[in-house]
């Protein structure tokens, strides 16, 4: 019969984690007590927690914002985030004029960077980092801009592919969202985060300096609550899963603690990720 997994029982499998933080660790507000004790509990074992987040931004600028929220530096070792990515795909096109669609908080991640900014009509390259304005809940109104971009063929760089957040108790649109329906009007569209392997590889990098050694592939856990991002990225990059089933899909997978919804859940990740390695579903992380 399908069980709900806690860390404890995967921990003495893995040598490393590559975990998700916004829906696993915080909702945007605070942090989950359960998670954070999780992660301090695996790392005080000997484990290697490298938290990969799809958050457009520098990760220097993560470590005090995860630190507001409650999430201690106890619990993980580095933090790679979609926003590193962006920088090296942005340094391939030096001094390039640049359209920053979003909002200027997210400017971190040009810091170092020769890129003018312009409007969209006056380049071929876009960053895409998120919604011009919080709590944005559909892509749809930014559409006649889209057009018009798409219209001069304009090239476009997603810092954050994640599509939603649940922020508080809303889900709202992240970048993923727009680029997805710019995409959907023929723009050229390139993913720096979660699934594509670039950002797995700038993890793994980070976790081989910590350990001192190169660890297995088949020692390493991703734990995350998207499937479109965390579990589509295990399967892709060939990592085990540990899927967190009360975060963004809480609402569409149901009460996990119900036998038929767990077992059901179970189905639908294997079939729809056949490659998957799923080392366990939880409702939250927790240690026990």
């Amino acid at each position: 019969m399908a069980k709900l997994m806690p860390l404890s029982d995967l921990a003495p499998h893995y040598d490393g984690i590559l975990c998700d933080i916004w829906g696993v660790l915080h909702n945007g507000v605070a942090a989950f007590p359960d998670a954070v004790d999780a992660l301090c509990r695996y790392r005080a074992q000997g484990g290697i927690v490298v938290l990969i987040t799809n958050a457009p931004r520098s990760n220097h600028v993560i470590y005090p914002q995860l630190a507001r929220l409650g999430v201690p530096r106890e619990a993980f070792d580095a933090v790679v985030t979609s926003g590193d990515v962006t920088t090296s795909l942005l340094q391939k096109r030096p001094d390039t004029p640049l359209f920053h669609f979003g909002p200027v908080r997210d400017q971190s991640i040009l810091e170092g960077l020769t890129h003018p900014l312009v409007g969209s009509r006056d380049t071929k390259l876009c960053l895409l980092t998120g919604p011009l304005d919080d709590g944005i809940e559909s892509a749809d109104i930014y559409e006649p801009l889209l057009r018009e971009m798409r219209g001069n063929a304009i090239d476009m760089i997603c810092a954050n592919p994640d599509l939603v957040v649940r922020s508080g108790h809303r889900i709202v649109i992240c970048a993923g969202s727009i680029a997805q329906l710019y995409a959907k009007l023929g723009g050229k569209v390139t993913y720096a985060g979660k699934p594509e392997a670039p950002i797995y590889q700038a993890a793994l990098t980070q976790m081989t300096i910590i350990a001192g050694r190169t660890i297995s592939k088949s020692r390493i856990l991703v734990v995350g609550d998207g499937l479109p991002t965390d579990i589509k990225g295990a399967a892709q990059n060939g990592f085990a899963a540990y899927f967190v089933a009360g975060g963004i899909h809480a609402t569409d997978m149901g009460d996990m603690k119900t036998p038929e919804t767990l077992t059901r859940t179970y189905g639908l990740i294997r079939h729809q990720f056949s490659d998957l390695e799923l080392a366990g579903i939880c409702d939250h992380l927790r240690w026990i």
